[in-house]
This record gives structure tokens, C-alpha cells and sequence, in this order.
């Protein structure tokens, strides 16, 4: 029994000083400031590399890393978004189990600091499961997909049957390390000779400085390519450009320019099959489809400022049998199946719809926890007042 007892309390001295570090007081104010630093740092690094690429690698990371021009190493110089959330989440439950006793008195504090950590870990869900993209609809045109605008795939499609196309997407990801991709259905590896994530395409003959081109098959022969800095505005999109080898068992079969500019897809046969080669913004297929019906451009009068712009499509499900006319506008999106359809802007003389789709399986959190929040403050103002009204009467 003793020694059951000395153990027990070996164990608990072990994990004192850890978690007395977990619970401190010093560790919230040197995480509340590293943030004020990441804000500040993350707000001087929009200019350069605008606001995107900071979210990913300022926020939506576990440290910054930083490496001198042309070095091909990188070091962390600061703790990321992620890492100081987790932290700041352990570090509030470390300190509710540590001081916290329940009580009628603290009931307020509990529900405000219960609400703070249902907003951190709605935060960090979100971050990790949110998937934002765009749907691009011609008055008439059908789509079952949406798209990132900045996001890239390399499509290899077998077009072999003529009743429907088996489709082989690689993401960028993948692009961007010069390796080889092998993929179980396909009969040839794909070797990546070179990634350019923003490039300038122009004709050979408008260009005779050119050098020889590294494609040896479809258009990019006839195409010079150049690396430009990538774009930081957001109205804009890098142009992403990629020289892949095709090798099946029997040898080279040659190499293809592909970009998103280009965006009629280049054919080859292999084994008695043909395949086509495309990179185009990532997409992500839905269980329905819909159709662009009519779409309206409402303008203050005497103006070019927008009113309303809104957008009729008709909502097709085969599988929950749906089949009707929805009305999309600037503050009535479309939900369904987890999606919101939201009216985001529109095109070619108002002839293209351009709905932004957002798919969060946390979407819920943050409100549950504002909601606590509001109602633990609103419970400890009431009790203090009240306390304060009883011991005036008295």
C-alpha cells in the first residue's frame, strides 16, 4: 500500500512542473504577444506576397520559416497561427482544471471561458476542413463541379470509351517536387521535368531570343516560357506552367508543355488507349448539378454602381430526386447538401455567373460560441448587479 502511494506520488511530482508551465499565467501574456508579432509581420508580408499566400504560411501553419535569397534551406523564426492556437487552447484548460472550482458564483466565468475554448477549436476546424471555391456558369451550361481559383491539378484522362472518361487528377502538391508519379491505372509514369508556378507563355515567333523548347510533343513546341514572379493581387491568378515526361514500359514516348492557359487538353496513345493531358484549376465534384437559367444585373439608376445581381439556376439531385428552380441572390444563397452558394460576382458582359461555394463542417461552432460567451457575461454582470441591488436595499 505504501509503495502504491510512493509511486502515485513519484508520478504526480513528474508531471507538476509541466503542467504548473501548461497552466501559467506567463505562458498566456507570451502567447497573446507572439500573435501581436505574427499580426504585425503577417500584415508587412501581404505587399509582397499578398494576402493568400500569407494566410497559408503566416496562419494556417505550425511555425514561419524564413531562408536568405537563393538558399535552399529555411529556418522557423516564429511560431505559426496553428501552433499558438493549439497552445493557447491547452493553456486555458491547463488553467480551468488547475484554479477552477465549480461554483453558483463562477458560473458566469465558466460559460465566457468555456465559449473561448469552443471558439478556438471551432477556429482551428474550420482552418483544417473549411473548402472554399468558385462556380463559373454560361447562361445554359451545366456544371457538377466548382473550382479553386488558386489551385492547380494535372488531369490525365482516358478517353478511351466513348460513353465516359476515367480521370486521374494529380494536385499541385505533387508538381512541385521535379520526381516520378506512378499511378496504378495508368499504363506510363509521369516524370516532372520542371514546375513553374507563374510563367509568361508566348509564340516562338513573337520571340527570337527564345531557347529550344524542352517539349518535344503538342503545342508547347511551339511555345517559349518564361518564370515570372508570382502575382499578389487578388483579382489575378498565376499562370502555372509544367514540362512532363511521359514514359510507359516500352520508352519515352515525349514531353508536353501543359499550363492552365492552355486549356484545350493534349492527346496521346499508349497500350491501344489514348489519353488526354490538361492542368487546370483544382475541382471538386458534386453529388448534383446545376444550370444557369437567366442571370440579372440591377444598377442604381443613371449609374454603373451594382444593385442587385442575382442568379436563377435549376437544381438537378438524381439520387434525392430533386429537380427545381432556385433563386440565388446577394443576401439569399443556396444551401444544400453541406454547401452554401453564395452570389459572388459575375463576367463577359453579364453573361457568367460566379457563385462562391463554401463547404465547413464547423461552420456552427463559432456561433454556439458566441452565444456562451454573451450568456456568461451576461450571467456574472446579472449577479454582481443583483448583489449589488441587495446589499443597497439592505
Amino acid at each position: 500500500m505504501f509503495t502504491n502511494t510512493l509511486a502515485q506520488s513519484r508520478a504526480w511530482d513528474f508531471f507538476k512542473q509541466p503542467f504548473r508551465v501548461l497552466s501559467s499565467l506567463r505562458l498566456t501574456v507570451v502567447c497573446l504577444g507572439l500573435a501581436m508579432l505574427l499580426i504585425f509581420f503577417g500584415t508587412l508580408a501581404q505587399v509582397h506576397l499578398g494576402i493568400h499566400a500569407v494566410q497559408a504560411r503566416y496562419f494556417q501553419s505550425l511555425f514561419v520559416f524564413w531562408s536568405p535569397p537563393g538558399a535552399g534551406w529555411k529556418i522557423p523564426v516564429l511560431p505559426g497561427g496553428y501552433l499558438l492556437g493549439t497552445v493557447l487552447l491547452i493553456n486555458l484548460i491547463a488553467a480551468h482544471a488547475a484554479r477552477f472550482q465549480f461554483s453558483r458564483k463562477k458560473a458566469g466565468i465558466i460559460l465566457l471561458h468555456f465559449g473561448v475554448i469552443l471558439l478556438l477549436i471551432g477556429q482551428l476546424l474550420t482552418g483544417l476542413m473549411a473548402q472554399e471555391s468558385q462556380l463559373r456558369l454560361d447562361e445554359g451550361e451545366t456544371r457538377a463541379y466548382s473550382e479553386a481559383p488558386r489551385e492547380t491539378e494535372l488531369a490525365v484522362i482516358d478517353v478511351t470509351n466513348p460513353d465516359y472518361d476515367q480521370v486521374v487528377a494529380i494536385p499541385e502538391r505533387f508538381l512541385t517536387r521535379a520526381s516520378t508519379i506512378q499511378q496504378p491505372t495508368l499504363p506510363f509514369t509521369l516524370k516532372i521535368r520542371r514546375f513553374l508556378p507563374n510563367s509568361q507563355l508566348v509564340m516562338r515567333g513573337q520571340d527570337s531570343s527564345a531557347s529550344s523548347s524542352e517539349a518535344t510533343n503538342g503545342v508547347g513546341v511551339n511555345i517559349a516560357v518564361s518564370e515570372i514572379p508570382r502575382t499578389v493581387k487578388d483579382d489575378e491568378r498565376d499562370l502555372v506552367s509544367v514540362f512532363v515526361e511521359v514514359e510507359s514500359m516500352e520508352g519515352a514516348l515525349g514531353t508536353w508543355l501543359l499550363a492552365n492557359a492552355i486549356s484545350d487538353p493534349q492527346s496521346f496513345t499508349c497500350s491501344g488507349r489514348t489519353f488526354e493531358l490538361v492542368v487546370r484549376q483544382r475541382r471538386f465534384y458534386k453529388q448534383f448539378a446545376l444550370t444557369l437559367l437567366n442571370f440579372t444585373h440591377d444598377r442604381y439608376a443613371g449609374t454603373d454602381i451594382p444593385k442587385n445581381f442575382s442568379s436563377r439556376v435549376r437544381l438537378v439531385d438524381l439520387e434525392r430526386n430533386e429537380n427545381r428552380d432556385v433563386l440565388i441572390s446577394m443576401n439569399d444563397p443556396l444551401r444544400y447538401r453541406g454547401y452554401t452558394f453564395y452570389q459572388s460576382g459575375f463576367d463577359n458582359d453579364d453573361k457568367t455567373s460566379i457563385l462562391q461555394v463554401v463547404k465547413n463542417p464547423a461552420m456552427i461552432i463559432p456561433y454556439v460560441a458566441c452565444a456562451l460567451v454573451a450568456l456568461g457575461l451576461v450571467t456574472q454582470f446579472s449577479m454582481h448587479l443583483f448583489g449589488f441591488i441587495r446589499k443597497r436595499n439592505a
